[in-house]
C-alpha cells in the first residue's frame, strides 16, 4: 500500500507534467500566431511555411504527451 506522501507526490508529478505540456502547447501556438501576423519576426529564416510547420510539429508532440498523461496516468 502506498504511503500518503507517495500518493501526494505522484499526484503532484502528474499535475506538473500536465501543466508543463499545456504551457508548451500554448507557447508554440503563440509562436504560430506571431509568425502569421508578423512575418518580419522570422528574421534570417526565409521560409515561413517551414517555420510554422516546425511549430505545429512541436504542438502535436506535446498534445500527444498530454493525452498520454491524461489517459494513462490520471
Amino acid at each position: 500500500m502506498k504511503r500518503r506522501t507517495d500518493i501526494e507526490m505522484s499526484d503532484r508529478i502528474i499535475e506538473a507534467l500536465r501543466v508543463n505540456f499545456e504551457g508548451q502547447i500554448e507557447k508554440h501556438l503563440i509562436n504560430v500566431e506571431n509568425l502569421i501576423e508578423n512575418r518580419v519576426g522570422i528574421g534570417e529564416h526565409g521560409d515561413i511555411m517551414d517555420e510554422i510547420e516546425n511549430e505545429i510539429s512541436k504542438i502535436a508532440d506535446y498534445k500527444d504527451k498530454l493525452e498520454i498523461v491524461e489517459e494513462y496516468l490520471s
